[in-house]
């Protein structure tokens, strides 16, 4: 078992006090957003004894540190990043690409000659990103187009141009050609409408809110939010045509390549694909794309993926993403008595591990050593180094390859 030490990420839209209540750390007015812990080459987590960086202890010893199937698999890199997420602030509106786009993009990028950290790239590695959040605080966020019909149904008693425009368009193609149709008048960079038309839009849901006659109150609370921190941005407008999401904690959502969405606020254990490719339509202050998210978008109608957790003992709890670069465990022990802290349970999982302690302490142990993690600590488990025990009462994440 080897020590971690996250890389603290501080976007704008994070929050300044979540992360540092939850790691026992003096907040510094700072936004705290997310601490990622990997080994993504732009920012890895670093071995707590030695500072080595995580990507380069792998790429040194990847048999043992990853196993073979994993290195058969996915070559001498980890397959998936695990972070904590703390938005206090709504994230961009975005896509992921997928594997062969982002591959083909990549490339593309590199011949023209851009710097990995170039403000005009969009494509910083040659992954697909596919995620999934799992809530520790009540987490708010967007995912996914609705059906025509239930998206007309948020225009129909607008009456602004800007709502006439879109209604027209889904309800002359109730289909994905016509979502497709409206959701590139409002972001494509030739039809884009004009700022005060949105604003108009925004302020007319945030009336409707307010006389209690709104059909979804929750989406234009969000209109109104995002009107409030970008006003006039076209991904305000978007937003009456996406689904709304709420989880509670011990829910999670899965977000496949293609998919739009933004989280808006909560607290969260976000896993992926090891990948920071983010293409945005809106709603940020960062580059935004239209055109090549555009490439990317599915905008057939689909309700959020919930994945429910599959329990595979007394303490451990699986949430089974269909992807092969990663998967979710949950490890929680509540039971009293004497000889609680003595009794050892295994926690299930095989090849290259990361877990992570949400409340502890908890005593981990394999065949390479004992260490004992309190709450934010993190370890990395070598897929040499076989089964993982746990003694103690807590609750751990484990990230790890299916």
């Amino acid at each position: 078992m080897r020590r971690l030490d996250g890389y603290l990420q501080h976007y704008a839209w994070g929050s300044p006090t979540l992360l540092p209540e939850f790691l026992s750390t003096a907040a510094d007015g700072k936004p705290w957003a997310e601490l990622w812990f990997g080994a993504h080459p732009l920012a890895p987590a670093t071995l707590k004894e030695g500072g080595e960086a995580l990507n380069d202890a792998i790429a040194a010893h990847p048999e043992s540190m990853l196993g073979e199937p994993v290195t058969r698999a996915f070559g001498n890199t980890l397959p998936f990043l695990i972070k904590l997420i703390a938005p206090k602030e709504p994230l961009s509106l975005q896509v992921h690409p997928t594997r062969e786009h982002a591959r083909e993009c990549f490339a593309a990028e590199n011949a023209a000659g851009l710097a990995l950290d170039s403000p005009e790239r969009n494509y910083r590695d040659a992954n697909h990103k596919p995620e999934m959040v799992l809530a520790l605080e009540p987490f708010e966020a967007l995912c996914g187009f609705r059906t025509p019909r239930k998206a007309a149904s948020m225009l129909e008693n607008l009456e602004t141009p800007l709502a006439k425009r879109m209604l027209t368009l889904l309800e002359t193609q109730p289909s994905a050609h016509g979502m497709r149709a409206a959701f590139r008048m409002l972001v494509a960079p030739a039809m884009r409408p004009d700022s005060s038309e949105i604003i108009a839009l925004a302020d007319e849901c945030a009336a409707r809110l307010h006389a209690r006659t709104s059909p979804s109150p929750r989406i234009d609370r969000a209109v109104a939010l995002l009107n409030e921190k970008y006003p006039g941005d076209p991904g305000v407008a978007a937003t009456l045509l996406l689904n709304p999401v709420s989880l509670k904690p011990g829910e999670a959502m899965f977000v496949p390549a293609g998919a739009l969405h933004s989280y808006l606020s909560g607290f969260a254990v976000e896993i992926m694909a090891s990948s920071d490719n983010v293409l945005r339509a809106g709603i940020t202050p960062k580059k935004v794309d239209a055109d090549e998210l555009l490439q990317c978008v599915s905008v057939t109608a689909a309700p959020p993926i919930r994945i429910a957790p599959e329990r595979l003992s007394d303490a451990t709890s699986a949430y089974f993403a269909p992807i092969d670069d990663f998967e979710l465990s949950t490890f929680t022990s509540e039971t009293g008595g004497a000889n609680a802290d003595a009794a050892a349970r295994t926690l299930v999982g095989t090849g290259p591990r990361i877990v992570l302690c949400i409340e502890g302490p908890l005593t981990l142990e394999t065949s390479a050593g004992v260490d004992t993690l309190e709450r934010g600590e993190a370890v990395f488990i070598a897929a040499a180094e076989g089964p993982l025990t746990v003694r103690g009462q807590g609750r751990l994440v484990q990230a790890s390859v299916p």
